[in-house]
């Protein structure tokens, strides 16, 4: 159980002893259901809240309101982790770390985390390498000697970085490391401090955009050959343009990658919970809508896109009575 996740256990167990009988009837009136997402600059943490909400205003299940709530956490592999071992009800997890961590692969390696479930697709998360439009910087090939910012080793963005190296002819030797989180990575190349960072997230993520409305930011496409070899060892990927001006000052679209984010679960979440929580977000995606723009992309047809990992059967439930599976 994570550090935040005990102290607010403890608060309501404190609080619930405080006020006697009464706080306990409360207490025993409501599910808990936790979310895990990212960190704040990122995308996963205002969908995550407002789906928190959305389930908090709309879910109950045999008569009891079911209380959500969105933690910021350390995003794909933090929250995979998470779910293994049962610390959060669910989460929000890149398609390509959900299958790797199901199968045992790449940061999961010989520890594969079959009690993951998928309760939904969710939107497609665009892979942003980021840099000063004067750094000098215009392909992967450039960063060779630089510093870049992929995340947490063991992070679905450290093992991209690593992959599109690799395809461009180097390792990670060949770069400076840097392990910041969006917000401190965009503040290090603001300063000069850093050369560039590799984002993935729903487009637009906050930033990102922050930066450019201060500084002016160079977005390095992501194409060629070595693109298409990357693209046969990662099959969760897919080439996508980041749409001009997405963010301040970057006028042209600019060819990149996209993976799948999942709403993920594990099995020992009751299926009565798992249906009414999936029901509750794809019953209304349009909510989702109204506090980022990726959330206008979370649909109904695409939910059962859940890469290799078996569905949870609440969800399956759910869908069942959609028509989306049999």
């Amino acid at each position: 159980m994570t550090f935040n996740r005990r102290i607010a256990l403890t608060l309501v167990a404190a609080a619930t002893a405080s006020v006697g009988l009464v706080g306990t009837a409360v207490a025993q009136q409501r599910v808990f259901f936790g979310i895990a997402t990212g960190g704040t600059g990122g995308t996963y943490y205002p969908l995550g809240g407002m789906l928190a909400q959305l389930i908090s205003n709309k879910a109950t299940v045999d008569g009891k309101k079911i209380t959500a709530t969105a933690e910021a956490a350390g995003a794909s592999v933090g929250n995979a982790k998470l779910l293994g071992t049962k610390d959060i009800e669910s989460a929000f997890v890149a398609a390509d770390i959900l299958d790797a961590a199901y199968n045992g692969k790449n940061q999961f390696a010989n520890a594969p985390l079959k009690n993951l479930r998928a309760l939904g697709a969710l939107y497609p998360e665009t892979v942003q390498l980021i840099t000063r439009a004067d750094s000098g910087i215009n392909s992967v090939k450039d960063l060779k000697g630089k510093s870049i910012s992929s995340g947490a080793p063991g992070s679905g963005q450290y093992q991209l970085v690593t992959d599109l190296l690799r395809v461009n002819g180097m390792a990670r030797t060949d770069v400076k490391e840097d392990s910041s989180s969006f917000t401190q990575a965009v503040d290090k190349i603001k300063d000069g401090n850093l050369h560039a960072t590799l984002i993935t997230g729903g487009v637009p993520v906050a930033a990102v955009t922050d930066f450019a409305q201060s500084h002016a930011l160079k977005v390095i496409p992501l194409s060629g050959p070595e693109v298409d070899a990357l693209l046969k060892e990662q099959p969760y990927y897919t080439k996508v343009d980041l749409p001009a001006n997405s963010y301040k000052g970057q006028t042209a679209a600019v060819p990149t990658l996209a993976v799948m984010a999942i709403w993920a679960s594990h099995d020992g979440v009751p299926e009565n919970v798992a249906y009414e929580v999936t029901k509750a977000l794809y019953e209304n995606t349009a909510i989702m809508g109204q506090v980022h723009v990726q959330g206008k992309n979370i649909a109904l047809n695409t939910a059962t896109s859940v890469a290799s990992v078996p569905l949870h059967p609440g969800a399956v439930r759910y869908f069942k009575e959609k028509g989306l599976v049999k």
